[in-house]
């Protein structure tokens, strides 16, 4: 009974963690119909920021030399979270105006100006052999010197190019600015691993029955929950929130009312994005995981998976669909079949589209043809 209880309070705190990441995508879903398979990528940038916001660009201590500081380093930890859901938040805006929202609106000046930078870099680095000697600000200039000549190449482009009504381009589109993200997170950040140090303090608490549970996990589940409660309130009552369920409810009548539909999902990328951000830091600060460009996939296709399992567009759906998918990956993990903990996941993906496709929370509602 020890060892169930015990298992079972790491596979809330791991549940909470896939719930914050499966919010964003049953979010993103209701609103657009679209998986946003980059969702588990901001969660790794949201790790980078906790990482560099610890070890670089606040005034941490080391608390194996200075134990007086733990009060400074809550504080100052509180402030990086702030900051990595700042960012997030701010890169899930950028994803959905210059890769989500030309494919329903077309290709803008301002989407032209910012593909052409984005193309003139991967050009430059062809010719890369021939800057080495000029130093990285030269590359850099000359990259951005391409982009914007490259920016009425984009624009002809663009012109000729017929918007589609398939969901697979967006799908398609999803996939790729995930694997850009992971790939240009690793002309960043490098691919060598990284660790957040002992910054916080560690406590240890014996439960009736002794059954352990780490200051970490509580933090953990304890700032999860806050934000789930938050995100509840944000959606049922408030403005921008009655907004996001009329579009999801139906984005065209949501129009002809009024409301601004593009604003309102930047907005839905802005709050997923943060619950990721949060998320990643609150891992890398608090559980010393390795971090590496790669750091999200797995996470985030887990998540994905607690999204189909909750119900796709449902919110308390995607909450428990994460607590079950987590206390499943725990439960397999403390077992002789550990070796398989990874797999659970999509395990539960295949018995759940096999029995009840929309979710355990979720309704099924035929397409109108």
């Amino acid at each position: 009974m020890q060892q169930i209880a015990q298992q079972l309070i790491y596979g809330i705190q791991l549940g909470s963690l896939y719930a914050l990441i499966a919010l964003g995508y049953t979010m993103v879903y209701g609103v657009l119909r679209l998986i946003n398979f980059a969702h588990g990528d901001v969660y790794m940038v949201g790790a980078f920021v906790g990482f560099y916001a610890c070890t670089r660009w606040l005034p941490f201590k080391d608390l194996a030399v200075h134990p007086e500081a733990a009060g400074a380093n809550i504080a100052l930890a509180v402030v990086a979270l702030l900051l990595a859901m700042a960012i997030c938040s701010a890169m899930g805006v950028v994803i959905e105006r210059f890769a989500y929202r030309p494919l329903r609106n077309g290709l803008q000046k301002a989407d032209a100006h910012f593909w052409g930078l984005v193309l003139g870099f991967p050009i430059t680095g062809l010719f890369m052999p021939v800057f080495a000697g000029w130093g990285p600000l030269v590359a850099v200039a000359v990259g951005i010197g391409v982009g914007f000549a490259m920016r009425p190449l984009v624009a002809w482009l663009a012109r000729r190019v017929k918007l589609s009504e398939s969901r697979l381009n967006a799908l398609i589109t999803a996939i790729g600015v995930s694997l850009l993200l992971e790939n240009g997170g690793l002309l960043v950040f490098g691919a060598n691993p990284n660790f957040i140090p002992n910054i916080l303090p560690e406590h240890t608490y014996t439960l009736p029955g002794g059954v352990m549970v780490g200051s970490s996990q509580l933090t953990i589940l304890g700032v999860s929950l806050f934000l789930m409660l938050s995100l509840r309130y944000i959606v049922m009552c408030t403005r921008p929130g009655k907004a996001m369920r009329a579009i999801s409810h139906d984005i065209e009548a949501a129009k002809l009312m009024g409301i601004d539909t593009d604003r309102v999902i930047a907005f839905t990328f802005a709050l997923g994005g943060s619950l990721a951000g949060a998320g990643g830091a609150m891992v890398a600060a608090l559980t010393h995981v390795k971090i590496t460009p790669l750091f999200g996939l797995l996470p985030g296709l887990k998540a994905f998976v607690a999204a189909v399992l909750g119900g796709a567009g449902s919110l308390p759906g995607a909450m428990v669909g994460g607590l079950l998918m987590g206390s499943a990956e725990s439960f397999v993990a403390g077992s002789s079949l550990s070796m398989f903990r990874d797999a659970i996941a999509f395990c539960v993906l295949i018995i759940i589209l096999l029995v009840r496709p929309a979710g355990l929370m979720g309704r099924h509602v035929p397409e109108k043809v």
